[in-house]
């Protein structure tokens, strides 16, 4: 459990700007963060730069625009790479944002094997709940298996994806839809390494999940536990796992984020409270507790502080650390475990035999059945079958407004300002040609992840390099 290294507790940040999330990272180390997240907003998450119309009202809305180098740079300004774990939570422009972290760590004489983190790297549920997808499929899982061949040669400390639950969960799937889902998708990355020559026990170590934690105190805790069997049982039984570190299911939780409520907001302490609880009592890595505005804008400073706080009262007040797997051998608890396991097992079993995820997503089967459970979940809301405290029942009619978060407009009219400059005074036919050596590698089907680090070191943006890609790869179209 905890008694020799707590858990590693984040605070998922960053809003309008690269300078604005730098002082959020430094405000949360000072207050005892172990470790970065960090959020990206929309354009940057689906490869547009700030200045381009599609980006238009939404940069620095839900996360912080990083579209160049020197972005990157003022980001990290004063963070030690080689001793600050850096969680980036980005999917469809992964080896981009983590082109510009190995850059910006040479930059400083980091060697790339003392640097560490997770990038999210998880695509096939973009396709599935979250839709910040670019490419196709199959494109999209060349990309991933680039990054998993370089960071195996280059970087061992790097967790090459930390495949999402989370978002599965909040789209509106059950439990076991969490589990099932999220390891048929593990499935499909690693038969894909495996395709290409990499080793389960070797690549494997360095695989980690991310998943939600709810409101459903006991039933969570019994699906860490199952996580924990079904991992290493498909790693051992499916691909012939041996190395123990290589079967373990390493996970960083984040609570609830759609069990957050806009009205009395005070209660999401509470839920998230209970939440984190769940985690921690099922043996999560890793944690982030959410704010308790976050159903109504970006956290304040003080409210994430406060969420962070949450965290540190359980580590150090509640003695819980003490204690691994403190309810194992409560027949409730078991029963509930081996019920998880047994009903996520048939959805993998299901999705294997219609031909994997990837066929599973294209067919549209794992939306849909997303759509029915989160339906079924939003009728007993509505009829009240199920309470949300403060939404349809113990209702507060006050109209008090809180403290919310806004969003800098000059801040945002600076970041296009200076992406505008530097795309005037670089040297244009060095990025030019950067970016036809980027089409010349994709288009021989090399491993991508050194030519577009050399892309990034030469002014390339975001956008020009994933608009390379979209030339070579096409757009993926939803239903």
């Amino acid at each position: 459990m905890y008694q020799d290294k707590l858990w590693t507790m984040r605070q998922y940040a960053g809003y309008t700007s690269a300078h604005e999330s730098n002082k959020r990272y430094h405000d949360l180390l000072q207050n005892g963060v172990m470790g970065l997240s960090i959020a990206f907003d929309l354009p940057t998450q689906i490869g547009y730069d700030s200045d381009h119309n599609m980006s238009e009202g939404e940069v620095g809305k839900v996360g912080v625009p990083i579209c160049h180098l020197s972005d990157m740079e003022v980001l990290l300004k004063d963070i030690p790479l080689d001793k600050i774990s850096t969680s980036m939570t980005i999917n469809a422009t992964a080896p981009i944002l983590l082109a510009f972290y190995i850059a910006i760590a040479e930059k400083n004489n980091i060697p790339l094997s003392k640097i560490s983190g997770t990038i999210q790297n998880d695509i096939l549920k973009e396709y599935i709940a979250r839709g910040t997808y670019i490419f196709p499929p199959k494109p999209s899982m060349k990309l991933i298996t680039d990054i998993f061949e370089f960071c195996d040669s280059n970087m061992p400390k790097w967790n090459t994806i930390s495949i999402s639950g989370y978002h599965i969960r909040e789209a509106g799937s059950t439990v076991e839809q969490e589990l099932g889902f999220t390891f048929s998708n593990a499935i499909a990355y690693v038969q894909s390494a495996i395709d290409n020559g990499l080793d389960p026990n070797k690549f494997g170590q360095q695989i980690s999940f991310f998943f939600n934690s709810h409101n459903g105190f006991i039933e969570e805790i019994s699906k860490f536990r199952a996580a924990r069997v079904l991992w290493a049982s498909i790693m051992k039984k499916r691909f012939e796992v041996s190395n123990k570190k290589a079967l373990m299911c390493r996970f960083h939780t984040q609570t609830g984020g759609s069990t957050l409520t806009a009205s009395q907001i005070d209660n999401n302490i509470v839920r998230t409270t209970i939440q984190a609880m769940s985690a921690i009592l099922g043996g999560t890595q890793s944690l982030h507790t959410n704010s308790k505005d976050e159903a109504i804008s970006l956290p304040t400073n003080e409210s994430a502080t406060l969420a962070l706080r949450t965290q540190q009262l359980i580590a150090y007040e509640s003695g819980l650390e003490k204690y691994p797997d403190p309810f194992g051998g409560s027949y409730v608890i078991e029963e509930m475990t081996e019920n998880i396991i047994q009903k996520s097992k048939k959805i993998i079993d299901h999705i294997d035999s219609i031909g994997g995820a990837v066929l599973a997503i294209e067919d549209g089967y794992i939306q849909e059945e997303i759509n029915k459970s989160a339906y079924d979940f939003q009728k007993e809301v509505d009829s009240n079958k199920k309470i949300i405290v403060g939404v349809n029942k113990f209702i507060d009619t006050s109209n008090e407004e809180p403290n919310l978060l806004k969003i800098d407009p000059n801040q945002v009219s600076k970041q296009i300002r200076n992406l505008k400059n530097i795309k005037e005074s670089r040297n244009n036919d060095q990025v030019k040609n950067n970016l036809e050596k980027l089409k010349n590698s994709a288009k021989l089907n090399k491993n991508l992840m050194p030519t577009i680090i050399n892309c990034v070191k030469n002014d390339c943006t975001l956008g020009e390099i994933s608009d390379a890609l979209r030339g070579i790869y096409g757009e993926h179209k939803s239903f």
